[in-house]
């Protein structure tokens, strides 16, 4: 099941936050990621629990791998040098992805969902939202990596978090708003719960399958329900109860 769009008939403001959101995860991708190729600034900017947790930048070095498919050889850089202090990575590492399908799939949830929450929110009460959310979604990987033995030098990034913290924001303001989605080859309307329900649903199950594993690219299903729970309860001290709104400003 493939969203391709929602209605925004009530909605009357630009969601430019949104918009530079889709923007900046774009931009880091291709110009700074080179789309996946400079696995040295990736390596370097992503979150890593063992760097969150004692302060303290790790640099390790690279590590010659096999395709247990292809029996091709490749290497795999280490851990590379981070911005100072290291705690900036939980801002960096949320506008990193670790592919073209991780990049478009998140970029196609933020682009459709995000707009709604932006207008009920406020463009800076939004933002707010998105990156806090982001950083706890990154804090539930760093306590998963440890709680189940993880290693804590595999590295987390990805937009993913903060983007589950939007759909749990949208799953808890506008439950029954019509999505359009794309199933096998039918287009048909469904109501949010049932898209984002399956969505999170399909997270749990995953994660479960995932326990005491490394996610490859560092996607953490750990962060998603982080960030899916994290957004479903601080969306209400965000959002502001529709008869007490006022027009929707920066702030307000």
């Amino acid at each position: 099941m493939i969203p391709l769009g929602d209605d925004n008939t009530d909605r009357h403001t630009t969601p430019l936050i949104n918009y530079m959101l889709v923007a900046a995860n774009i931009i880091v991708f291709i110009f700074y990621q080179k789309m996946g190729a400079n696995m040295e600034f990736t390596m370097g900017y992503a979150a890593v629990p063992a760097e969150i947790l004692s302060g303290k930048d790790i640099v390790t070095s690279s590590q010659e791998l096999k395709d247990v498919v292809t029996g091709q050889e490749y290497i795999l850089p280490g851990l590379q040098a981070s911005p100072y202090p290291v705690w900036l990575t939980l801002v960096t590492s949320i506008f990193m992805h670790g592919g073209w399908a991780h990049l478009g799939g998140n970029m196609l949830y933020l682009w459709i969902f995000g707009d709604n929450l932006e207008h009920r929110m406020g463009h800076l009460r939004y933002l707010t939202f998105y990156l806090l959310t982001g950083f706890i979604a990154s804090f539930s990987y760093i306590f998963a990596t440890y709680l189940f033995g993880d290693d804590p030098l595999v590295p987390s990034l990805g937009a993913s978090g903060a983007i589950s913290g939007v759909l749990g924001g949208y799953i808890s303001l506008f439950p029954t708003r019509r999505v359009t989605v794309l199933v096998f080859w039918f287009i048909t309307r469904v109501p949010a719960l049932v898209v984002l329900g399956l969505w999170i649903l399909l997270q749990i199950v995953s994660g479960i399958g995932a326990l005491g594993e490394a996610v490859s690219g560092g996607v953490a299903y750990s962060a998603h329900i982080g960030g899916f729970i994290a957004g479903l309860v601080l969306v209400r001290l965000f959002a502001p109860k529709p008869a007490a709104a006022r027009a929707q400003g920066w702030f307000n």
